[in-house]
């Protein structure tokens, strides 16, 4: 280390400039009367004998008379201690400094910009953790596995989990290697990379894109509205382009829906031929909130697109407008919605169809 480094250091270590030079020029002479310190450096002859004594009370020299006052360093011993002490305190600042930078709280802020990945992950993990209706997730391989342990515990609280796996050219067969028994509800599998993408209980968007060296950022979203925005990108890109892989309804005997659009994709023919289909819905009531659970039987589907093909299938283009499913329960008619109902009775949360003719409809 050269010799303005070192000075450098020991100004950072608390000492001023006067303290500094003088403890130097002692380090190379071991001793000296306080006039030759002073010669030796640029500290005025007035000041130096109150430098030195500012350097004896933080243990750096102590001072002695023999016909003038003397000077000498001290045994670094202490010394060194101190410093070792000060970087140590200094490392884990800075280590307590970057585990927060970035690691943002949940808090009123609608959007909020992060420059780390990690900070995407981490508010994920968060949010999972109290989830209560539904995730819809788009991920590599790789990050899917950093974030398993919340994906199942998501899953033993009956969440509703969307998984999209993203692979590049050549990752094909990790798709096949992947267990998703206990992290997911669905899982479709997109051949193309795609920005890591989540929707937590219809409210919290997670989005990072990783796609170039130098445009990796983070966006955390706390709105319904904007939340709307990315679930259609979700639906469009991510999710019904692409092949179903896993559905843990494979049994056929009840299928459950946390959308009320891909409800009525797959039922529409079965209504059209009159089949009675039981059905339990859960959500709330969208004039007073209050939370409705009703079952009975689907009597009607209401919808701004009209059929276009001859089995009376409906496609999501259809249903861009109104999608409304019509439920018979104890005698009343109940008009059932998606997210952000207003021409319905109830806002459904949970679809539960209990027969073997529904059939998995994605286009």
């Amino acid at each position: 280390m050269d010799q303005e480094t070192l000075h450098e250091g020991l100004m950072d270590a608390g000492l001023t400039q006067y303290e500094a030079d003088a403890y130097l020029a002692l380090l190379e002479r071991g001793k000296a009367p306080a006039v030759r310190v002073a010669e030796d450096t640029e500290i005025p002859k007035s000041r130096v004998y109150d430098v030195l004594r500012d350097l004896e009370e933080e243990g750096y020299v102590e001072t002695y008379e023999q016909d003038s006052l003397h000077v000498r360093a001290r045994d670094p011993t202490d010394v060194l201690a101190d410093l070792q002490q000060r970087a140590e305190r200094l490392l884990r600042t800075a280590d307590e400094i970057e585990e927060r930078w970035e690691q943002p709280g949940i808090d009123d802020h609608k959007i909020t910009i992060v420059k780390r990945f990690e900070s995407v992950l981490d508010q994920f993990r968060e949010i999972a953790g109290a989830a209560d209706d539904q995730i819809q997730l788009a991920a590599s391989p790789e990050q899917i596995e950093k974030v398993r342990p919340a994906l199942r515990g998501a899953i033993e609280r009956g969440v509703f989990v969307k998984l999209c796996v993203t692979t590049g050219p050549g990752d094909e067969h990790l798709v096949e290697e992947m267990e998703f028994a206990d992290i997911a509800t669905e899982v479709r599998h997109r051949h193309l990379p795609a920005p890591f993408t989540a929707l937590l209980d219809r409210r919290w968007t997670c989005f990072s894109s990783q796609t170039r060296v130098n445009d990796r950022y983070g966006i955390l979203v706390d709105d319904l509205t904007l939340t709307y925005v990315f679930h259609w990108y979700f639906q469009s890109a991510l999710w019904v382009t692409w092949n179903l892989v896993y559905a843990d309804s494979t049994d056929g005997s009840k299928r459950e829906y946390a959308n009320v659009r891909e409800c009525i994709c797959d039922i529409a023919p079965l209504v059209t031929d009159g089949i009675d289909i039981p059905v339990t819905v859960r959500g709330f009531d969208i004039r007073t909130g209050d939370d409705v659970a009703l079952s009975g039987r689907i009597v009607d589907i209401i919808s701004a697109g009209t059929p276009t093909r001859d089995d009376g299938s409906l496609t999501l283009t259809h249903l861009a407008g109104q999608a409304t499913l019509v439920v018979e329960s104890d005698g009343t008619e109940y008009g059932i919605g998606g997210r952000g109902a207003t021409l319905e009775d109830v806002e459904a949360t949970r679809i539960i169809i209990e027969t073997t003719d529904v059939t998995d409809r994605t286009d």
